[in-house]
């Protein structure tokens, strides 16, 4: 089978298409034909060996997000059967390699795809959706009438915490470029902020909740923005010190995506339900990954990258 391995660190251009065994899927999991995967930053900041997966075995196979079909199921996955169509993030932050036409994959990560989306669709989801429902329901505590400022909010993360958002009854204002504007807007947003034109910092409205997936001066800036007490949720290292921040009377914390397949399938259920919507930024065939690589690293993508994978 085809997949996309670095033998080791660099730009894009140390991706190969090598031939590969197709995986044996052990007790506990399914081998699942991939139809998709999606890319996210963390591929390329492993590729490149700037993240903390720079220690990773070479050579190693990319891909944590997968939708697919079930082609084989082991021992011990009862819940599936052989054309299941399932979604899921994939070993994070272990090896997942599901940028390849087969992934052997724990039957825990696995849940049913949302019927509403094909499959290319609903790969954009697991890494992302788990990020962002985890930093607003877990890292922020969000709650109803509660004002959330969603940095980067056409983003992969952002767009999807921008409905997540609207979904739990807060008032979201988003930041980002110009080209943004109506696609924040669009998702449901109450307000957006050009960054090229205004200050976030200062604005009059303080925020309850800011979801910070950027770092470095946004960070900094943002502390302004937030009303005493509330809380800043970071997406990217370093972490932020809970000592500073109560120190200016805020909360911070810090948001790892994990794993969690009742998590996936209630954002599933959302889906379905017409009440959160991926948005895809392109689409890329297996063998120009290097392509969508270079694309995410950009950071000019609105919504997600998707590599399509089965014919």
């Amino acid at each position: 089978m085809k997949a996309v391995r670095f033998h080791e660190h660099g730009d894009a251009g140390v991706l190969r298409v090598d031939d590969v065994p197709r995986p044996r899927p052990q007790p506990g999991e399914l081998l699942v034909r991939v139809h998709a995967a999606g890319l996210n930053p963390i591929d390329w900041k492993t590729r490149s060996g700037t993240s903390r997966h720079a220690s990773v075995p070479l050579p190693f196979t990319g891909g944590w997000d997968l939708s697919g079909v079930v082609e084989e199921v082991a021992e011990g996955c009862e819940r599936f059967t052989p054309g299941d169509e399932v979604f899921g993030l994939v070993r994070f932050p272990e090896q997942g390699a599901t940028f390849a036409e087969y992934c052997a994959v724990p039957a825990t990560d696995a849940v049913r795809k949302p019927e509403t989306l094909t499959h290319v669709e609903a790969a954009a989801v697991p890494l992302a959706g788990l990020t962002a429902w985890q930093a607003l329901f877990e890292g922020a505590e969000l709650r109803a009438s509660q004002t959330l400022l969603v940095h980067a909010a056409a983003g992969g993360v952002g767009h999807l915490a921008v409905q997540l958002g609207k979904w739990a009854g807060a008032r979201v204002i988003g930041t980002g470029s110009a080209a943004s504007r109506d696609v924040v807007l669009g998702l449901g947003a109450d307000e957006f902020v050009d960054y090229a034109e205004q200050r976030f910092d200062d604005r009059r409205e303080y925020a309850d909740a800011v979801l910070e997936p950027l770092g470095g001066e946004t960070r900094e800036r943002s502390w302004a923005v937030l009303r005493e007490g509330g809380i800043m949720v970071a997406l990217v290292g370093p972490r932020p010190d809970p000592a500073e921040a109560g120190r200016r009377g805020r909360r911070a914390a810090f948001v790892l995506v994990r794993r969690d397949a009742v998590q996936l399938e209630r954002i599933a259920r959302l889906i379905d339900e017409g009440l959160v919507e991926p948005r895809l930024e392109r689409v890329f065939p297996l063998g120009e990954a290097a392509e969508a690589y270079r694309l995410s690293e950009s950071g000019h993508a609105h919504g997600k990258i998707v590599l399509s994978v089965a014919r």
